[in-house]
């Protein structure tokens, strides 16, 4: 799959149209696609800016608007080239060390993936798409360790409603 490219007008005007060609799938073939969305961001900043991209508020503007109209978008950016990582400092606290790298706040991140795995768990379950593993991979992903009786905990809350 060819990049996303999300230029600096559609940033600028929150336009999301340009994950149209992802977002009109139907969700079970996305989901089957894995992983494979790259997006691309052309967003000027002069050459002695010093901030990551993530560090820019109109990029992550437009990210965290992606992130709220199309909940499931960390399932399908790849991983291998840091466009899930690349969306999620877009969304979650983090700070960057040159030496170190990025680092998520911990309890942002833990608050993140919670909420995001619950639902998307809920709204997998109602399209009758299991997902719970690769809930988990993308979890893992992003270096956390899902507690086992997670999954446990969610299904008892399910039986208790019905």
């Amino acid at each position: 799959m060819d990049p996303v490219l999300i230029t600096a007008a559609a940033i600028r005007h929150l336009d999301l149209t340009p994950l149209d060609g992802v977002s009109q799938l139907p969700m079970g073939e996305l989901m089957e696609r894995g992983p494979v969305l790259q997006l691309q961001f052309d967003w000027p900043r002069e050459a002695e800016d010093p901030r990551e991209l993530a560090e820019c508020p109109e990029p992550r503007l437009w990210s965290l608007r992606a992130d709220a109209r199309f909940p499931w978008l960390p399932l399908v950016l790849e991983r291998d080239q840091g466009s899930l990582i690349r969306h999620v400092a877009m969304v979650v606290p983090h700070s960057f060390n040159r030496g170190e790298g990025l680092r998520f706040e911990p309890q942002a991140l833990e608050l993140w993936i919670t909420h995001r795995l619950m639902s998307l768990d809920d709204f997998y379950r109602a399209e009758d798409i299991p997902m719970r593993g690769k809930l988990s991979q993308m979890a893992a992903a992003l270096g956390y360790e899902l507690d086992m009786n997670f999954w446990g905990l969610l299904d008892r809350n399910v039986q208790n409603r019905s």
